[in-house]
């Protein structure tokens, strides 16, 4: 028998639904883990290039980051592959955001970039890795790459994943305690997928969030993976 399954009935039929509201609505929080991303974004395009990479493991944070740029300034947002479906006169001169950049192929990145080399554009590549890891097989997509400034964004740390647990609790109208929140922090891997896989886990139980009922869902998952 699971930990889960041992535990008492539920006292209540009703369910707790979440309340949704867009990411965009929450704060970002900055960290150690982005602090120098969050700065760089901040000033760019800011005259040193206009190509600039973003790039971190999933759940940092990045792609979230890259979208308030993108609000900012007003760039076209486009996901990966979308960049073969474009038309380069309509992003002549314009700032373009493209997510999962290492998606798109080698013409379309090619000539994205050279878009943004030729004056008054600029272009942000989000990504996992940085672009002179990408696996391309144009020589002279190649070179671009290789000459990208990059800026790494970090998986979350304590103070971001624990800002990212309370904004995932709240959407569901829970207000756990600070000791619950700390608890989860040390044991949790370091992704905003991880934290929002737990916190639905925890508010499908229908039980008040405690501690003890933390550590029987962290240890149910543990026990499954």
């Amino acid at each position: 028998m699971s930990a889960l399954s041992a535990l008492p009935p539920t006292t209540t039929e009703q369910l707790r639904l979440p309340l949704e509201r867009p990411v965009a609505g929450e704060a970002f929080v900055t960290s150690d883990s982005n602090a120098e991303a969050v700065r760089v974004l901040a000033r760019w395009p800011d005259g040193v290039g206009a190509v600039l990479a973003l790039h971190g493991p999933p759940g940092s944070g990045k792609s979230r980051l890259a979208a308030d740029w993108a609000e900012r300034v007003g760039a076209v947002p486009l996901n990966g592959a979308e960049a073969a479906l474009m038309d380069p006169l309509e992003l002549e001169g314009r700032p373009v955001l493209l997510d999962r950049a290492a998606d798109a192929d080698d013409e379309s990145l090619f000539h994205l970039i050279n878009l943004a080399n030729s004056g008054g554009g600029a272009l942000l590549l989000v990504s996992r890795s940085a672009p002179r890891q990408w696996s391309v097989d144009l020589p002279d997509l190649r070179s671009r790459l290789d000459a990208v400034r990059a800026v790494a964004i970090a998986a979350p740390d304590d103070a971001v994943l624990s800002a990212i647990l309370r904004a995932r609790f709240a959407e569901r109208s829970i207000t756990p305690s600070d000791d619950v929140i700390e608890y989860l922090v040390r044991r949790l891997d370091r992704s905003a997928e991880t934290a929002a896989s737990v916190v639905e886990r925890l508010d499908a139980l229908h039980r008040p969030v405690t501690r003890v009922l933390a550590r029987q869902v962290l240890d149910a998952m543990d026990a499954a993976d």
